[in-house]
């Protein structure tokens, strides 16, 4: 894609004049890193506080009395016990149990809010019209609002001076509240592990309200590069590498995103699939992995056993900045899945030392108070 085709944010003139290195990503002109670099972007986030872009995902409201069992019918999550103001991590299935995506659903009273993956939004939101129809549920674009992620240990401070009352949320809560006198809709919540926010504000008044966050003492620009590290030491999944169409939530290690109630009355596109991994185990999971010496193994290295048998493959891989070494995800043969399990990476067509690990790398820090 060429850049004159690439979409932009309402952030882009204020990345430039950050001196970001905009790259494309997901079909927009995105910053992969400010001029103090991915490693010092990422250590940032942990020890203090980083604010990202994040308006190129996909937001939306469904609206009408039948919206819970019509999202039921298309996601394996439980929404209809979703409290009032609560979030829910959940997943589109296919009909062979296959993610089609991950998202985010808010019940926000009388509709639920939306956050969906920018390169599947335009996929996400055509299932939901046609699954929607005959329904007394509707789906509603929200195409004027940007969303800002403010990240790390220092997030709760930054935010009681712009917005009071969201140092009282808990991790995974939504609420409508002026940050900065400007209305938006905030949730505790995010992408790297550490405690944090999501901000969706009206477009117009996304880089007013980025500058005031940047203008806190403890608040650095963050872009791609520095997420991705942060999310791989979290064990968090990305869509379209650690996550597919050919990728069952039990294999990915999801279990938790199936409550009783819909293991028992599936429901949902794969539900016979889901139910019968879930009863007999999947042929393969998702794991940790930690290379020996300071080589990272990337996306798409092969897994092998101690035979050199092919046994998985490496789907997000790179350096950890927190624990200074290399990290990785992957899928390996069940039998291989436990920790300090040891196998080998082939990488440049030599066999290197790892070993299967627990995830995440760096231990979750939300606000479950």
């Amino acid at each position: 894609m060429q850049t004159q085709d690439l979409l932009r944010t309402p952030l882009f003139a204020l990345h430039v004049e950050l001196g970001a290195k905009m790259v494309p990503f997901a079909g927009y002109e995105m910053p992969v890193q400010y001029p103090t670099g991915v490693l010092t972007e990422h250590l940032h986030t942990r020890a203090h506080c980083g604010l990202f872009d994040v308006s190129h995902m996909g937001q939306a409201v469904i609206e009408g009395g039948a919206r819970v069992p019509a999202l039921e019918s298309l996601v394996p999550g439980d929404i209809a016990a979703l409290g009032d103001g609560r979030i829910r991590y959940t997943l589109f299935t296919n009909e062979q149990g296959g993610i089609l995506d991950d998202l985010m659903v808010t019940n926000a009273g009388d509709h639920l809010f939306l956050v969906v993956n920018a390169a599947c939004k335009a996929q996400d939101f055509a299932l939901m019209e046609a699954g929607f129809k005959g329904r007394d549920a509707a789906l509603r674009i929200l195409d004027g609002r940007a969303l800002l992620a403010l990240q790390g240990p220092e997030a709760a401070a930054v935010m009681a001076r712009l917005a009071p009352e969201a140092a009282a949320m808990g991790f995974m809560s939504w609420r409508k509240m002026d940050v900065a006198d400007i209305p938006c809709f905030v949730s505790r919540s995010g992408y790297t592990g550490e405690d944090g926010y999501e901000i969706s504000v009206p477009d117009d008044a996304a880089e007013t309200l980025a500058r005031r966050l940047l203008a806190q003492p403890e608040v650095s620009p963050i872009g791609l590069g520095a997420r991705d590290s942060l999310r791989l030491e979290a064990g968090l999944c990305l869509y379209g590498s650690d996550l597919d169409t050919a990728t069952t939530p039990i294999e990915a290690g999801l279990l938790w995103t199936i409550s009783k109630r819909r293991r028992e009355e599936g429901g949902f596109p794969g539900a016979d699939i889901v139910r019968r991994q879930i009863a007999e185990g999947p042929s393969r999971r998702r794991v940790g992995i930690r290379p020996d010496g300071k080589a990272p193994a990337r996306a798409h290295t092969p897994i092998l056993d101690a035979n050199g048998r092919t046994i998985g493959e490496i789907t997000s891989g790179g350096f950890g900045p927190s624990v200074d070494g290399p990290v990785a995800m992957g899928y390996v043969e069940t039998a291989f899945a436990q920790p300090d399990t040891a196998i080998d990476l082939l990488i440049r067509g030599t066999a290197r030392p790892a070993r299967v690990a627990a995830l995440p790398f760096v231990a979750h820090r939300y606000n479950k108070a």
